[in-house]
């Protein structure tokens, strides 16, 4: 049953900021020949790099590619001049296209280093797996933070439907998880291509925030955790996103893609896939927002499914088991990550209705029980508050964080605490010149970015970029004492706060229930 809320993914978009502006002091960079195109891209003297942007790393994945595994892109002749944004993915009732799966490239200065030697760091962006774009981050910001020791890629991938759909007739006449192909090609692009660009493709470590970093997830228990070769040394995960992940042919998914062919006016088509693939844009764009703004509050229609063989089980039992690629992780959220996906003002309900809206196979033993979990833990709209941000962004931390301690691999957890915390207030930080942050102090800024960019060149916050500048104190690896590193200003004044503290138990304890129902929740 669909329940009309607000559209929310929307709200938790960045605002796009254009290059066009910093690019017009610009001049020309350097040619990338990469077997099948010659890219050049845009020197910037203000910030000491060469962006390239827009590099296409797949074809349109437009007529008979729509719902299908991305292909890699038809070679071109000629040099292509790669100064322009790519455009977004279909999202809501604004964008028209489907021509998409582009990737940019940030290299430190003006030319490309003989000896490709450089940490790279792809950032896949968040939006509930139905918005968002790469153009609101701009890698150079990860550039500066690291002293220009890293090169910086930033993928789009499919969204909403186009990326998503699932169901038996997918499964059969197309490819699921689309989206997670397009990041997975974009990885392998990354793996074959940026020792071209300087980066060293034995030294990636894959970063996201929200539905970006549930994707690292996603890509971290692929294929059995036997993704062949290795695309990726090490991960970041930035508020670890993990909705119900039902398999594929599950009565949600293809309740979702009988309403898709409904609207679409394809229901009585003999091929109704087919019927999809021919249908205009503009009717799947309006289907896609309107079934998106149809849920539960705070929930996202199209996301990951188990599909069979990219992704083979419920995350968390993938995790147990150990089926993990990459060799270090480190992983933050901010301390309220629930609010922004509760609706504030509407009716509140009791924790039990809640949890049973949230996650609909659960009976009412498993909603009483979530209550109880919940009892005592302020109002009911904080309790609320907290069943949404422990069990979709905090407690899939702490699984990832479980499995990569149990292979004996690097493991540091950190928290994002400056008030009010919510639900991506720490990406600001990442990518300064996305928008304002909300505490101006320098030490801060420096601090934070430059962990997890001295995770990114050494699978070590500890080992700093800037030994001088950065205010950290040292990082206990997770989970010792089950320690996690928080980030936050001082009660008075505007001075900094940067310790570490015990994780509570009380959370664990709830992060231990939720793992236990992940059969009734789909993770």
């Amino acid at each position: 049953m669909l329940h009309q809320f607000p559209l929310l993914f929307s709200c938790i978009l960045l605002t796009s900021f254009s290059f066009s502006d910093v690019l017009s002091s610009s001049t020309q960079g350097p040619i990338v020949d990469v077997g099948s195109a010659q890219f050049q891209g845009v020197f910037d003297p203000n910030t000491n790099v060469t962006n390239f942007l827009g590099i296409r790393y797949a074809s349109p994945p437009t007529g008979n590619l729509r719902f299908r595994a991305p292909q890699p892109p038809a070679p071109i002749s000629g040099v292509q001049q790669v100064d322009t944004e790519p455009p977004e993915c279909v999202q809501g009732l604004v964008t028209d296209s489907e021509d998409c799966l582009f990737l940019n490239v940030h290299i430190p200065g003006n030319h490309v280093t003989a000896t490709p030697s450089l940490p790279t760091v792809v950032w896949i962006h968040g939006g509930g797996y139905a918005g968002g774009n790469g153009s609101s981050f701009h890698g150079s910001d990860l550039l500066q933070e690291a002293s220009n020791e890293v090169v910086a890629v930033v993928i789009q991938y499919r969204l909403g439907l186009f990326g998503f759909l699932a169901g038996k007739n997918v499964k059969e006449n197309g490819d699921l998880n689309a989206g997670l192909l397009d990041q997975h090609l974009a990885l392998k692009w990354v793996n074959e291509h940026i020792a071209k660009f300087g980066g060293d493709p034995e030294k990636v470590t894959i970063w996201g925030e929200s539905a970006g970093a549930g994707s690292v997830l996603q890509h971290v228990v692929a294929q059995d955790g036997q993704t062949s070769p290795p695309l990726f040394r090490s991960a970041i995960t930035s508020s670890t996103f993990l909705p119900s992940q039902y398999p594929f042919d599950d009565v949600i998914p293809e309740s979702l893609y009988t309403e898709v062919v409904s609207q679409s006016n394809c229901a009585s088509a003999s091929d109704t896939l087919a019927c999809l693939r021919d249908a205009d844009i503009s009717v799947l764009r309006t289907v896609n927002s309107n079934i998106q703004g149809a849920i539960f509050f705070g929930t996202f229609a199209f996301v990951p499914v188990i599909d069979g063989s990219f992704i083979t089980q419920r995350p968390t039992i993938a995790l147990r088991e150990g089926k993990i690629n990459g060799h270090a992780l480190l992983a933050v959220t901010n301390m309220n990550e629930g609010p922004l996906f509760v609706d504030q003002t509407g009716v509140i309900m009791n924790t039990s209705i809640y949890a049973g809206q949230l996650f609909p196979k659960f009976s009412v033993e498993q909603e009483n029980e979530v209550a109880k979990q919940y009892a005592g833990l302020g109002t009911t709209l904080d309790q609320i508050n907290d069943i949404m941000g422990d069990s979709i962004f905090k407690c899939p931390s702490f699984y990832l964080l479980s499995a990569f301690h149990a292979h004996g691999f690097n493991t540091f957890k950190g928290e994002f605490a400056i008030p009010p915390a919510f639900h991506g207030m720490d990406v600001n930080y990442y990518f300064p010149s996305s928008g304002p942050i909300s505490f101006q102090n320098p030490a801060f800024s420096a601090a934070f970015s430059q962990s997890f960019l001295s995770f990114v060149i050494s699978v070590d916050p500890n080992d700093k970029v800037d030994p001088q500048e950065d205010i950290t104190p040292p990082w206990l690896m997770f989970p010792a004492a089950d320690t996690e590193m928080v980030f936050n200003k001082t009660a008075v004044g505007n001075g900094t706060d940067i310790h570490p503290v015990r994780v509570s138990n009380s959370l664990l304890e709830r992060c231990n229930f939720w793992e236990s129902v992940g059969a009734l929740t789909g993770q």
